[in-house]
């Protein structure tokens, strides 16, 4: 064994036994009736779980659920965090301390940020709502037609300075000198930002929505503490439906399946962005 091979082999060793074997287990049970009350009665059942899966309206109603959060979430943490990111850029007074006060949010477990506020915006105890009520203002923020724009703003909160500070890092390296050209050509500043700025300003983009996207896929502990799905299946993701089914229903071979097509779907979807970005960059 070459030298270079034995130091990468505890690595390696690492690797397999916290990443691959998790993956090999769980696509095992995937493949059969594994459930957690009736262990002594598991067989092999091939790829019915997947047939099972993939004839479930309730899989597909928490995928859209999921899918819906991603989107809007994202958008909304992109615009906003790309705002302060530009705003930050120009600043020229306590820098440190106004960057430093905006990341705070992200470093907050999304369990704490849930659980503080299901109290803040409780509709008997919170005290957002006390105020509007004051106000004459109504507003159940986890009711029928609210709760998943609620748990979008909660997560916009805590996520958004993570755009800001992969946009601003991508700002502050671009070269200075086409804005030095469109400034001496009399270019208006929105003009300089969509002509100069953006498509620059485009990789970076790329990145941060990929990345962002991904992460807002495993939404989970906002549902968890805060709405537990509800009301009705309004707020249920993608991945507390897998949890429900694998932990509170025992259906731990069901669940495993859910987690690999949702698995292959992520895949399809990143190897589809990242097809896009290279034939972007060749044109």
């Amino acid at each position: 064994m070459s030298f270079r091979l034995r130091l990468m082999a505890p690595l390696m060793a690492l690797f397999v036994a916290s990443v691959g074997y998790p993956l090999l287990y769980a696509f095992y049970l995937s493949l059969t009736s594994y459930r957690i009350t009736h262990r002594w009665d598991t067989h092999l059942v091939g790829l019915s779980q997947y047939n099972d899966v993939l004839h479930n309206a309730d899989y597909w109603s928490a995928l859209k659920v999921t899918g819906t959060f991603v989107a809007v979430a994202v958008t909304i943490e992109l615009c906003v965090g790309l705002m302060i990111a530009l705003a930050l850029q120009r600043q020229k007074w306590i820098r440190d301390f106004t960057r430093s006060f905006l990341l705070t949010p992200m470093f907050v477990t999304p369990i704490a940020v849930g659980l503080m506020f299901r109290f803040l915006l409780n509709q008997q105890l919170g005290a957002l709502p006390a105020v509007l009520g004051h106000l004459g203002i109504v507003y159940d923020f986890f009711g029928n037609n609210n709760a998943l724009f609620s748990i979008i703003m909660i997560d916009t909160w805590q996520w958004t300075p993570f755009m800001v500070l992969l946009l601003l890092a991508g700002l502050e390296s671009l070269p200075k000198q086409p804005f030095e050209a469109a400034r001496v050509d009399g270019a208006s500043t929105f003009y300089t930002f969509r002509r100069v700025t953006v498509p620059m300003l485009t990789p970076v983009l790329v990145v941060a929505i990929l990345i962002r996207s991904l992460d807002a896929m495993k939404v989970f502990e906002y549902v968890f503490a805060i709405t537990r799905g509800g009301p009705g299946t309004q707020t249920q993701t993608i991945q507390y439906f897998t949890y429900q089914t694998g932990i509170e229903f025992y259906r731990l071979g069901n669940a495993s399946a859910m987690s690999y097509l949702l698995l292959a779907i992520v895949l399809a979807v990143v190897i589809f962005l990242f097809k896009r970005v290279e034939r972007a960059k060749q044109s």
